[in-house]
């Protein structure tokens, strides 16, 4: 090597892929997300979507989700080594039993459903061996479907993990690795603790938005009220933009939850009508003050 010429650099050494081929059952938003985002940072060799629509079967492709569609799923799951559930959670449940039908040995499933105890007990019940690891990834869009699919809707969001006692440790610690792999923080989460959590902070504030935008309607008369929303109906409400069959099985399937988390809004509620309605400013403002003072102390996770 001559005097003062810099010696090359030694090439990089790929390290392996996590899974050879993934096979995405559900190529919206989430799934087509996690498609693309584990493809570019070399996570899986080979990424094949599932669905029944052919037009996100072809957005998939068009836009390098995927590198391969199907409609049918024994297709996708019988060469695949992990297989991701990205429907609506009620088809998670019914989805179980027919991919452990065709899944190989050894490969491993996941979800990434709002809703984890009756799906982690499907999961048990249809791979009682261990291989099904529920999940949750903290991240979405009001606007569903592959055409909003992002590689980064996954950095920073906490994915959360509901393994079961059967769950394998390998496996829990395989998934894990792809969500940190996307950008995610993953957070072990009980499966009956998670559900009862995101029915008061996911699920009951997406109920709410749906209903104030039915209420408002209700009353509305020859678009005079929506011609006058401003930004306070519009922030409130923009997730009642969202899919309404995804929400309306996340809400059937969390019931008891959600149920529970109502009760204790219809509270607030009735609190705050009884000091209007009696006119009792002071405990009025007093109800104001704590809500916001909630709020300003959780402001920077809001």
């Amino acid at each position: 090597m001559t005097a003062g010429t810099p010696a090359s650099a030694p090439a990089p050494v790929p390290r392996p892929s996590l899974f050879r081929r993934m096979a995405v059952v559900g190529v919206g938003l989430i799934g087509g997300s996690l498609g693309l985002a584990a493809k570019r940072a070399g996570l899986v060799e080979r990424v094949v979507g599932v669905s029944r629509s052919r037009g996100n079967r072809e957005t998939a492709l068009r836009r390098g989700l995927v590198d391969e569609t199907t409609d049918e799923l024994g297709e996708a799951v019988h060469e695949a080594d992990l297989v991701v559930l990205a429907t609506p959670v009620a088809a998670i449940v019914g989805l179980l039993p027919e991919v452990a039908r065709r899944l190989p040995p050894g490969a491993l499933v996941t979800d990434v459903g709002s809703v984890k105890a009756p799906i982690a007990a499907a999961g048990d019940a249809a791979l009682p061996d261990g291989r099904f690891v529920a999940g949750h990834p903290i991240a979405g869009k009001e606007r569903s479907g592959p055409e909003v699919a992002d590689p980064d809707l996954f950095v920073g969001a906490p994915c959360i993990l509901t393994p079961t006692a059967r769950s394998r440790p390998e496996a829990v610690e395989r998934i894990a690795a792809l969500w940190r792999g996307v950008g995610g923080g993953v957070l072990p989460l009980e499966a009956a603790w998670h559900d009862d959590l995101f029915a008061s902070v996911s699920h009951l504030p997406h109920l709410v938005a749906f209903a104030l935008m039915d209420a408002v309607l209700t009353m509305e008369q020859d678009g005079q009220r929506m011609r006058f929303a401003g930004g306070g109906l519009r922030d409130f409400t923009r997730v009642a933009g969202s899919d309404p069959a995804m929400w309306r099985d996340i809400f059937l399937m969390n019931r008891d939850m959600l149920l529970k988390s109502l009760a204790e809004y219809r509270g607030a509620l009735g609190r705050l009508e009884s000091a209007i309605r009696e006119g009792r400013g002071e405990s009025l403002a007093a109800l104001l003050a704590r809500a916001r003072t909630a709020r300003e102390e959780s402001g920077h996770r809001l």
